[in-house]
């Protein structure tokens, strides 16, 4: 059971200027205002700040009413939305937003509703989940007093996702509710009631009606939570996955033959993206720990008396990349980030023994470039060894590893590694324009110096350009 910060709410519906003012202009013209949804659900979990944003309800003219508001409190900047019957300030660098209560009726086609003018309880009952429907009086007398229509106390204090109406009838709607479900499931670590767990899988096929940017934006809240797992395991085991994200379902199950089986994809997956976002925040190397094994199931492979194999998984994943970004309508400029990471994801690991040369640690940072933390990162989330002594083990050979680049990054000066011979200098002394032979040269110079052929100075990488470029270009 959750205990409620009733004091908490009270405190801030007395306190904060903005309550103040909306309760005066309320007040004065004598039209009913309530505060509603996330802000006073999360003031009585006591999660969040006093100053985050908030949402008013007007029984009436909803953008009016935020321009009296406004003038009440001196604020200039008022964005208005007619047609939908809102609008939108910011004060003392807070969002809030003011909207008329409405009715909404939904065709089957669209989850974008017929909007007309409603009363209280149509504004109320058209809100996603009972623990969204609750709502707080700012009108004098009776400012402070909650409304709880569909028990949404009760579901706060159980930790339950439900809905106010028929679970089948909030889903069809509206299926981006589906997400949102599940979103809150994770971040509040509430559960899904079952008759409304049952709605969403009943309607997950209705997905294909939203568009994939609305999809995309909930999913990237998902996996900026805490503990993702959570949420991305009630996406796969709702079908969600299925109708977005399929690549993601399909690393699920475990195949065994003879004595060899290996370990479910998915769940591994669940467990590196928890433990990789212990440590950061940056949602694209969490996404990166979530596609990193992503074409194991591409790649599976039995052999006789060696058991399951994945050669290659980690370049055809890095492969597969650009068609899901452009899919999901990820954002392209994070494309080479995620690549790089997925498809440098097994190479530290090979860079443990003793033997290694300087060359392969030198290629691992060239290739690597500014991102090598992110990627060790990585390869420490991706141990999930149940056997202590083998974690050890494993994060030994990373440390082991982390040495020898410093050392080779200390004598070679590799980050940010390109030709010392710039393509500018080859064109002149070769007396050839732009093109391909160029940048055949500067390739050959930059594998004399990851080689260990030559040292990563000038000088030594001028002399070697006057050596080989006759040949280069004679062939």
């Amino acid at each position: 059971m959750n205990k409620l910060n009733f004091d908490k709410l009270n405190n801030a519906i007395e306190s904060m200027p903005i309550f103040g003012a909306v309760s005066r202009v309320a007040t004065k013209s004598g039209i009913e205002v309530y505060v509603v949804g996330g802000y006073v659900r999360d003031r009585l979990l006591d999660i969040g700040n006093e100053q985050d944003e908030a949402d008013f309800t007007v029984i009436g003219d909803g953008p009016a009413f935020a321009a009296e508001v406004a003038a009440e409190i001196r604020v200039k900047n008022v964005s208005y939305f007619k047609n939908f019957g809102t609008a939108k300030f910011d004060f003392q660098n807070t969002p809030y937003e003011f909207v008329g209560a409405r009715r909404e009726s939904y065709s089957v086609e669209s989850r974008k509703p017929s909007v007309e003018k409603g009363v209280f309880i149509d504004d109320i009952r058209r809100r996603d989940f009972t623990i969204n429907t609750l709502a707080v009086s700012l009108n004098e007398p009776g400012r402070g007093n909650l409304a709880d229509l569909f028990n949404g106390i009760a579901d706060l204090e159980k930790g339950v996702i439900r809905t106010p109406l028929k679970p089948d009838e909030t889903f069809s709607d509206d299926p981006l509710r589906i997400l949102r479900a599940i979103r809150f499931a994770a971040k509040l670590n509430f559960k899904i009631e079952d008759e409304t767990w049952e709605g969403i899988k009943k309607n997950v096929a209705r997905l294909e009606i939203i568009s994939q940017e609305r999809i995309t934006d909930e999913f990237l809240k998902i996996l900026s939570l805490p503990k993702p797992s959570v949420g991305l395991k009630l996406l796969h085991e709702s079908g969600a996955f299925t109708f977005f994200f399929p690549e993601i379902s399909l690393l699920a199950g475990i195949e065994q033959r003879k004595e060899y089986h290996h370990k479910d994809v998915f769940l591994h997956t669940l467990e590196v993206v928890d433990n990789i976002s212990a440590v950061t925040e940056n949602v694209w190397l969490r996404f990166a720990a979530l596609v990193h094994d992503i074409a194991k199931p591409n790649t599976k492979k039995f052999v006789e008396g060696t058991g399951w194999t994945f050669h290659g998984h980690e370049e055809l994943g890095a492969r597969m990349m650009k068609r899901i970004f452009r899919k999901m309508k990820l954002p392209l400029h994070e494309l080479p980030y995620v690549e790089k990471l997925v498809r440098l994801h097994l190479r530290p690991i090979a860079l443990v023994d003793e033997e290694v040369t300087d060359s392969a640690i030198r290629r691992l940072v060239v290739n690597a470039g500014e991102n090598l933390d992110d990627l060790i990162s990585l390869c420490r989330a991706d141990i999930t060894s149940k056997n202590p002594s083998k974690v050890r083990r494993y994060l030994s050979n990373y440390e082991k590893v982390m040495l020898r680049v410093k050392e080779v990054e200390e004598k070679d000066k590799l980050r940010e590694f390109q030709s010392p011979v710039r393509g500018e200098e080859i064109m002149k002394v070769c007396g050839i324009p732009p093109g391909r032979m160029v940048g055949v040269i500067k390739t050959q110079i930059e594998e004399a110096i990851l080689d260990g052929i030559i040292p990563n100075e000038y000088d030594a990488a001028y002399e070697y350009f006057l050596k080989i470029k006759n040949r280069i270009m004679n062939n």
